[in-house]
């Protein structure tokens, strides 16, 4: 599978099946139509892919489920589509693949594509240092190349024999780009951008971009959200609504609804409320305080309670290693505990300065002061994957 200087015209297989993975998947994807003009790239992913003129053989909006319940319905659906790519791999040989997230989803398709002898580099990989480590060994023999995005993570797969490159962390990417500003110069612009009103708080809600996580998060956080205006009636409530979902699930008079755009509303609030995923780093990264929760189904929730082997939930506490932002999960996760942990984070008092504290001390380790871009170094690997060289 050698290239080199006659690659203007190869394709690439491209695997992004949830909303965030279409995310992270559209930054790669432009970073290497600008590095490799002429790239072809087919698979699947979502709006954000497509819009750069991505061939989607499967649409990530189809199969973005989550949890043992939920996946079970969709299983004969999923099947097809994982056939329909490996089917499309066989016969169009692409030189390389670039697998995003969703672990049970790709490795099963990594090996397959092992199979047809098609290198693979996997970005945004399963978190096998929390759980199911036993799926390092299956990384080792199926992707040629993983690309991390967790400072800790490239030193767990070194020394279990993988290949792995810390690229950054896509989320700190666009923070990058900003200018030196204090955090009230960036609320008040945020703000701006999205028409809030500039004095009154804003709180922040993000149920989350799968279907089964606003059925069982929106209705808390709503109650949890008008609890505090109680108390606080010019509070302003906004809610990024994911593309993956209908606008009407959410349907509420007294609530802001932006069409996505959750970093500006990140950078625009006083405080979040965030389901567990990658929203809560990013709301780390925007300096914002935040409240963590989560609700799945209780068959999901036992079986992770069984496996998982990491004191945390979410990425912040994670990282940090400690509690320092409060996580509410399954049968805590009522508007009345939400309501009680949020409320002393929107006072300015000493729990919401030391959560900040330790905001920023996590923004120090994930977005140092002159990084590269995780996207363009992540391309840059994918790159040399499709050029032949190991």
């Amino acid at each position: 599978m050698s290239g080199g200087a006659g690659t203007e015209a190869a394709e690439i297989l491209v695997v992004a099946v949830e909303a965030s993975a279409d995310l992270h998947g559209a930054a790669v994807l432009r970073e290497l139509q600008a590095l490799r003009p002429g790239l072809r790239a087919f698979g699947a992913g979502g709006p954000r892919m497509r819009a750069l003129g991505f061939e989607a053989l499967v649409r990530a909006e189809d199969l973005s489920v989550m949890g043992v319940a939920e996946v079970i319905p969709a299983l004969p659906r999923i099947l097809e589509s994982m056939d329909a790519l490996r089917d499309a791999a066989r016969e169009r040989r692409p030189r390389a693949a670039l697998l995003i997230d969703s672990p049970d989803f790709n490795l099963r398709l990594a090996r397959q594509l092992r199979e047809l002898e098609i290198p693979v580099a996997y970005f945004i990989g399963p978190s096998v240092w929390a759980w199911r480590t036993y799926r390092v060994r299956q990384i080792a023999r199926d992707v040629s190349r993983m690309l991390v995005i967790l400072p800790f993570e490239e030193k767990f797969y070194a020394q279990h024999g993988v290949a792995a490159t810390y690229v950054g962390n896509p989320l700190a990417d666009e923070l990058l780009l900003l200018p030196t500003s204090s955090a009230l110069e960036r609320r008040e612009s945020a703000r701006a951008a999205l028409h809030l009103d500039p004095v009154r708080p804003v709180l922040a809600l993000l149920p989350g971009s799968r279907l089964q996580e606003i059925h069982r998060l929106w209705p808390p956080m709503l109650a949890a959200g008008r609890a505090l205006r109680a108390t606080r009636p010019d509070l302003q409530l906004v809610v990024p609504v994911a593309p993956t979902i209908d606008r009407a699930l959410l349907h509420a008079a007294d609530v802001v609804f932006l069409d996505g755009r959750a970093p500006e509303l990140l950078a625009a609030a006083d405080l979040a409320i965030v389901a567990s995923g990658t929203a809560t780093l990013e709301a780390a990264l925007a300096q914002t305080p935040l409240v963590v929760v989560y609700r799945t189904s209780w068959l999901t929730w036992l079986i992770g309670r069984l496996l998982v082997r990491v004191r945390f939930v979410s990425l912040v506490n994670l990282l940090a290693g400690r509690a320092l932002v409060p996580e509410l999960l399954q049968t805590e996760c009522t508007p009345e505990r939400i309501a009680a942990a949020a409320a002393p984070l929107l006072a300015h008092g000493p729990e919401r300065a030391a959560q900040l504290e330790g905001l920023r001390e996590l923004r120090a380790l994930i977005a140092p002061q002159g990084a590269p871009h995780a996207a363009r170094k992540a391309a840059k690997e994918v790159l040399q994957l499709l050029d032949g060289r190991p």
